[in-house]
């Protein structure tokens, strides 16, 4: 009877796998010779090692705020007699916005002008007397203290009288209204908010090891997942002057111009801040073979063979990196490729 082993098909799926993987990662040469060109050469992409400038960019994520923001409230309880204005309104400073049921506060305001100026009346009649001494100077100096008292009370009514009268105390934008005509508001209760959004300000933190580096007025750039591929232009306008001891960062405030009302409160900013400008040796990231702690480029030399070289690295950003030590410039290194190749492998250049 025969005998057969089952092998499960995972097994071998996984052993196919593992040797696909062995394979890519040759290089050619070593893969055969039976390839239409037959060279034994592994193509690669290289590129040059340059000088050019390198801005070291110091990234943060900050929330946007209006340059000025208030939530717009009644300071007396009453109910509301007019409102004169619609949602999202732009609106100017002291522009009239509510007006709440005014008539008593009028008319109490009308009877103490009337009381003031029969005052003023009856103090012009004492003074004529005075001066003909057939008044005493007692009943002259009561009588201008009753004026006094009565033009107190009239503009403490006048007072009484503007607060039911709710006005935009600078020029911005109108949120949502949040009440009706005939509405009951009491002090505290939220009518709309108001938000100067011509300037968009923006608090960020970053570390104390580039504290030397900021400064006011210093150029910053912003963008927003609400707008890819734009950036928003600002200047720095503060730094803190406390350092936080648990984070060892620094808040730092800029203020963007936002003339379009693109930038929204609460929108979350990608904040990019130049720290400097180096004169600096530049490779593609993608060149850039780590070992342990270490990190190899593979430069291809004039008989055209990849030359493992220890480098050392200094500054890096997307897709670039700063080269402190082991290349010159105009050296070719392999961009792409390099797993398909050895130390001494012979390279076929892909021209792209």
């Amino acid at each position: 009877m025969s005998k057969f082993i089952k092998i499960s098909p995972l097994l071998v799926g996984v052993v196919a796998l593992v040797a696909f993987l062995i394979y890519i990662n040759l290089p050619e040469q070593a893969q055969g010779q039976g390839g239409p060109r037959g060279s034994g050469q592994t193509p690669v992409v290289v590129s040059l090692a340059s000088k050019q400038a390198f801005p070291v960019i110091v990234e943060a994520l900050g929330t946007a705020v209006a340059n000025e923001s208030v939530n717009i409230t009644a300071q007396q309880a009453e109910t509301i007699e007019t409102i004169a204005f619609d949602d999202g309104d732009i609106v100017e400073a002291q522009q009239i916005l509510v007006e709440l049921n005014n008539r008593a506060e009028e008319a109490r305001v009308s009877e103490l002008e009337i009381n003031v100026a029969e005052a003023k009346r009856q103090l012009s009649r004492i003074k004529n007397l005075a001066n003909q001494s057939a008044a005493s100077e007692q009943l002259l100096d009561e009588q201008e203290a009753r004026v006094k008292a009565l033009s107190a009370q009239r503009d403490v009514a006048q007072a009484d009288l503007e607060e039911l009268i709710i006005r935009a105390p600078f020029s911005g934008r109108l949120g949502t209204r949040m009440v009706s005509v005939g509405s009951l508001v009491r002090p505290g209760d939220l009518i709309t908010t108001l938000d100067d959004l011509s300037v968009v300000k923006v608090d960020f933190s970053i570390s104390e090891v580039h504290l030397a580096s900021v400064k006011n007025g210093q150029t910053i750039y912003a963008s927003s997942v609400a707008y890819p591929g734009e950036q928003f232009v600002g200047k720095i306008t503060n730094i803190d002057s406390r350092i936080d001891p648990v984070t060892r960062s620094i808040q730092v405030r800029a203020q963007l111009p936002n003339q379009d009302m693109k930038m929204r409160p609460g929108m979350l900013l990608q904040i990019n801040l130049e720290k400097r400008v180096l004169d600096a040796l530049v490779i593609p990231e993608s060149a850039l073979v780590p070992e342990g702690d270490s990190q190899f480029v593979f430069v291809v030399d004039e008989q055209e063979k990849a030359i493992k070289t220890k480098v050392k690295v200094g500054e890096r950003k997307p897709g670039l990196v700063q080269i402190l030590d082991g290349l010159e410039a105009g050296q070719k290194v392999i961009s792409e490729g390099t797993l398909r190749v050895r130390d001494g492998s012979a390279v076929r250049v892909l021209d792209l």
